[in-house]
């Protein structure tokens, strides 16, 4: 049904998930919305997330709605695409460290007063349940599987979304050089590109990770900005039955659509050196280790070959609750800048879109607002 709107032309800054999912639901309300990214798309945080959609453990009760949320949206999505190899829900499997910082029986216990499907299970259950996993490597305070989580693979979604936001008539620009939002009495009115390019708009949607708090805070605004460095390994293709996430104290592992794994941890990230120039330095003895520390976890042990690895900042506010909405003083700038943004993607583009479409601010964001940092 056509509605007019007080908005009718958007331009989205970022060409990752928050930023393309934002795209094509304004597109969808018949906004004229043009996208702008530096590089190609997915070049950022997007294209090296382990991307496991899930809302396990603990967290403000609003931030866990939000993302329950979330993943209903992507179960839609699945049920839209049942055949699609970059959208899967076969469960996330974690366990702690045998010590006394193992909270498994408290986060069980959590979960299950919230309603959120989890499973206790001893090493001995593991096999029945989460083929791949290994059991041996299961610390004695056991595991918890949480059956309805599942992970996504980011730059396959964002292909498909862009690939709909360019059919309803939705304007991409790529590769033209870093763009900065322009404000203009107290109100943003577009974006120029490093390359001279202007781009005018009614409002302007800043999706660009972990660079968020430095563009808003040359317009005189802040945000708290926690943002660590992320090392994302891919492995060669193996041969594993593992379908689910694995959660583990010195690895994450996540299946990926080529039989793959992708694999992070909190020690490799603390590993990566960030030079003068601002790139990065990885040591080759990192890379190998978190490898090792994978196949230690999957049953068989099976040698693990470097295919690639991503290195980069991770997009996480100071607070770590995410950040979504209009600035407090600018008229028409709006945010996303979170964690999780895998498991938010498309409930934020959604909520932003309807946001900037309508000027209704939306109940499920009203904890998230970037004015809480004023």
């Amino acid at each position: 049904m056509a509605t007019s709107h007080p908005v009718s032309k958007v331009v989205v800054v970022g060409g990752g998930i928050f930023g393309v999912s934002t795209a094509v639901h304004l597109a969808r309300l018949g906004i004229e919305t043009i996208l702008v990214n530096y590089g190609p798309l997915a070049n950022g945080a997007s294209g090296r997330s382990l991307a496991w959609l899930n809302s396990a453990r603990k967290r403000s009760a609003e931030y866990h709605r939000l993302r329950m949320i979330g993943i209903d949206r992507y179960r839609t999505l699945s049920a839209r695409y049942p055949d699609a190899a970059w959208l899967r829900f076969d469960g996330g499997l974690t366990w702690d460290a045998d010590d006394a910082s193992n909270e498994i029986a408290d986060v069980f216990a959590h979960e299950k007063g919230l309603g959120y499907d989890a499973q206790h299970l001893s090493a001995v259950a593991i096999a029945s349940v989460t083929p791949g996993a290994a059991a041996s490597a299961v610390t004695p305070q056991g595991a918890i599987f949480n059956p309805g989580e599942g992970w996504v693979d980011l730059p396959s979604l964002i292909d498909v979304l862009i690939a709909e936001f360019v059919e309803r008539g939705g304007r991409l620009v790529t590769d033209a050089g870093r763009a900065t939002v322009t404000v203009v009495d107290g109100r943003a009115t577009g974006a120029t590109t490093t390359s001279g390019i202007g781009f005018p708009a009614d409002a302007v949607l800043l999706a660009t990770g972990g660079d968020v708090p430095r563009m808003v805070a040359a317009s005189g605004q802040h945000i708290a900005d926690g943002t660590p460095v992320a090392l994302l390994v891919r492995t060669k293709p193996v041969n594993l039955p593992l379908r689910a996430v694995l959660n583990t104290p010195r690895v994450a592992v996540r299946p990926t659509p080529d039989g793959a794994l992708a694999l992070d941890s909190a020690w490799s990230e603390e590993e990566v050196g960030v030079n003068s120039d601002g790139t990065y330095s990885v040591k080759d003895s990192t890379v190998r280790g978190l490898l090792d520390e994978a196949s230690k976890v999957l049953d068989g042990h099976p040698k693990l070959e470097l295919e690639t690895y991503g290195v980069g900042p991770k997009p996480i506010p100071g607070d770590g609750e995410p950040v979504f909405g209009q600035l407090k003083d600018i008229k028409g700038y709006y945010l996303a800048f979170s964690h999780s943004g895998a498991t938010l993607g498309l409930i934020a583009g959604e909520l932003l879109a309807d946001e900037i479409a309508t000027g209704r601010e939306h109940p499920l964001l009203a904890g998230f607002r970037p004015a809480r940092f004023s």
